[in-house]
């Protein structure tokens, strides 16, 4: 018993390698993933929350006393020079 093939193996060739370079376009597409590089809204309200986490800290800890009479020893010094 002989199998024969329906196509001829030049033009089965040429099919298996446009498939082949298909995949690979569409293997790259899909690698540089989605065209938008930004953040959604959810990311911008959890960003937006987190800097205001930040920001409060980082305001307590400037409004210290112990900051706050570095910064005004620093500034006194600085203005006493000789």
């Amino acid at each position: 018993m002989t199998l024969s093939l329906p196509v001829r193996p030049a033009s089965a060739i040429r099919a298996v390698r446009r498939l082949g370079g298909w995949l690979r376009r569409r293997y790259r597409k899909v690698a540089e993933g989605p065209p938008d590089a930004g953040m959604s809204t959810a990311e911008y309200a959890i960003g937006t929350v987190a800097a205001c986490a930040f920001a409060a800290v980082l305001y307590k800890v400037v409004t210290s006393d112990t900051v706050s009479g570095a910064l005004s020893e620093v500034l006194d010094r600085a203005l006493h020079a000789a």
